[in-house]
């Protein structure tokens, strides 16, 4: 799995509580490294894309949970199993 998928994942486990947390730091962090950048600290500039992509993940994601497009992926799979078990006795 590639990185960009790895981290949608991981953005996609949070809470909402950690997802807001996780915001806060990377746009902390975004701005750390446009500081740096600015002073010509920052050798690499594709740190400050992918800082921008991160942050701009987690508010499409708290977005779409808003408007109930999306849920937790952890608690979706486990609902998900739990509806799949719980089909599979009806059946019987």
């Amino acid at each position: 799995m590639s990185k960009r998928k790895e981290l949608l994942e991981r953005i996609r486990d949070l809470p909402d509580d950690e997802l807001a947390h996780a915001l806060g730091e990377a746009r902390d962090q975004l701005f750390r490294l446009r500081l740096g950048h600015y002073t010509n600290q920052v050798e690499d500039a594709l740190s400050l894309r992918y800082k921008r992509r991160e942050v701009a993940q987690i508010l499409t994601v708290m977005r779409r949970r808003e408007m109930g497009l999306e849920t937790q992926a952890l608690r979706a799979k486990e609902e998900g199993a739990a509806q799949g078990s719980a089909s599979e006795g009806k059946d019987e």
